[in-house]
């Protein structure tokens, strides 16, 4: 499993790339996190993929049975800011 926090100065060619490259090397699920757009991608393949919202949660699938992390949640950590 693979999860990536996008920045602004990710490229589509970069993340395409690299979608190919978890997949090459056996990983079965690959989560994109879009903290601007407050979306995710979840990909099971290079081509198969599923977008949800802020309201939706990110599964584990057959990778983390039973695994469930809503989006809103995930999100609200990554934008919670930090004491440096």
């Amino acid at each position: 499993m693979a999860v990536e926090i996008l920045s602004q100065s990710n490229t589509e060619q970069e993340m395409d790339r690299e979608l190919r490259e978890y997949f090459q090397a056996g990983v079965e699920l690959v989560w994109y996190i879009e903290p601007q757009s407050r979306t995710a991608r979840v990909y099971t393949g290079v081509r198969g993929w599923t977008q949800i919202g802020p309201n939706d949660s990110l599964l584990g699938g057959e990778v983390l049975p039973g695994f469930a992390l809503p989006l809103a949640r995930l999100l609200a950590r990554v934008e919670a800011p930090r004491d440096d």
